[in-house]
């Protein structure tokens, strides 16, 4: 027979193996959290027919609530990266800010091409506008790839449909409209934040700036800036109409109106990211129509791993509470008072051990979803507070066991030194300046 102290050490175990397997042994995530949910099922006790369904079970699960989200969101970043509505939303920024205030122009476009893309597809998108900046202007290289980098990467931990975060809304079972809109406004001060620890310890980075022996350069007719940032407001806009609606409009008034039926239909996050897909398409230049189908495959084979490995993390969660662990774990945790802080210091516990934010941002979904009671995070607004709090620590700290620093580093012909100096510290105080503003809240709101 199981005991709380003995499902406890397992819980341990587990979190230790995924960060050893992943961080020092490479191996994929996806297999690291396979093999985490089957060994605490294995060690658990549970009845070994009852393993292979508890783990097909949480692969299901994950699949129905974020699949979609995670493949659409996927696929309207490659179209806006293969029509140039990156470059378009980018130099229509520029045009405004003015090349005098270049890290603001390129925070502000990291932000806004951020929401749709990744942040390490959005970083090499724009490198080469940065290297532009870099020799047009007296801003040097380690305050701009800094600048964008933090920009890019507040709202890749915080808004959906980035998967770590979506993937943590489809675990708890938050409200995926207000997750976005909450996290949206915190991702601003994260930004922020970053922007200015940026501006302020590139200036004193010793660096010579080597310019790039390659550089591609944009030939092709881009699209205009209008038509560019239309499938980045529309599904956003949608997606917050329909929770605003939800606010003050009962949900049985709402089904006898055919206008705010249509309304709540096109909110949908899955219909509102198809809908930007296909206005996304609009954008495509008749020298490219031959091409359009194969952006369509690779942004579904770009989502295939994601997907993988968010289910994997859907199948871990899914045994942890089929053996009782997060109950235990809860009732160990109950006289503590550590509420809105726990989570956070979960997933930045797991992101500065092992690198990934999304396999940080799962595996504490994972973790906290059976201690939410424990915890007094149950409420609506605690929830979706609960949710951006592992968001907030997913943040910390991105260094050299994270890809995206790499990308950093290496598109900007930067030393690891400068990149760590710079961009790794801007992520700590980002990710604690985010987790201040969620306690606020929640002492005012949960």
């Amino acid at each position: 027979m199981t005991t709380t102290w003995y499902l406890l050490l397992l819980l341990i175990a587990s979190i230790v193996f995924i960060i050893w397997i992943t961080a020092h042994k490479k191996v994929n995530a996806f297999f690291a959290l396979l093999l985490a949910a089957l060994g605490v099922g294995l060690l658990s006790g549970m009845p070994l027919e009852n393993i292979a369904t508890v783990l097909k079970a949480g692969f299901g699960h994950t699949m129905e609530k974020i699949g979609l989200l995670i493949l659409f969101g996927t696929t309207l970043g490659i179209i806006l990266e293969k029509t140039g509505a990156t470059i378009s939303m980018a130099n229509a920024i520029l045009r405004i800010v003015k090349e005098r205030n270049a890290p603001a122009a390129i925070a502000i476009t990291g932000f806004i091409i951020g929401l749709p893309i990744f942040c390490d597809s959005g970083f090499i998108i724009l490198s080469g506008l940065n290297h532009s900046l870099v020799k047009k202007t007296h801003y040097r290289m380690p305050v701009m790839a800094a600048v964008l980098a933090t920009s890019l990467y507040a709202v890749h931990c915080l808004v959906p449909p980035h998967p770590g975060i979506t993937a943590a809304v489809g675990t708890a079972g938050g409200d995926l409209g207000m997750v976005m809109l909450w996290g949206i406004a915190l991702s601003i001060p994260a930004a922020l934040v970053g922007y200015i620890w940026s501006v302020w310890r590139g200036k004193k980075v010793t660096h010579d700036y080597i310019e790039p022996t390659t550089n591609e350069t944009i030939t092709k007719k881009i699209p205009p800036a209008g038509r560019s940032f239309l499938p980045v407001i529309l599904p956003i806009a949608l997606i917050a109409a329909k929770s605003v609606l939800l606010l003050f409009i009962p949900a049985q008034e709402a089904t006898r109106n055919i206008a705010l039926q249509i309304l709540a239909f096109a909110g949908d996050p899955v219909i509102a990211l198809a809908i930007g897909i296909v206005v996304s398409l609009t954008l495509i230049q008749k020298e490219d129509r031959k091409e359009w189908s194969h952006w369509l495959t690779a942004g579904v084979e770009k989502a295939g791993m994601i997907l993988a490995i968010i289910a994997a993390g859907g199948m871990f969660g899914e045994m942890l509470q089929a053996t009782g662990m997060g109950k235990n774990l809860g009732d160990l945790l109950g006289g503590l008072s550590l509420g809105i802080f726990f989570p956070f210091l979960m997933a930045a516990i797991l992101k500065t051990a092992q690198g990934s934010s999304t396999v940080a941002v799962i595996t504490a979904a994972s973790l906290i979803t059976p201690l939410l009671a424990n915890l007094g995070l149950q409420s609506p607004t605690a929830l979706t507070l609960t949710i951006l709090s592992m968001g907030a620590g997913s943040m910390v700290v991105s260094h050299a066991n994270d890809a995206y620093f790499w990308v950093i580093s290496r598109f900007s012909n930067l030393e690891t030194a400068a990149t760590l100096k710079v961009y790794s510290v801007a992520t700590l105080l980002m990710g604690l300046t985010v987790q201040l503003f969620i306690w606020i809240l929640f002492m005012l709101l949960g």
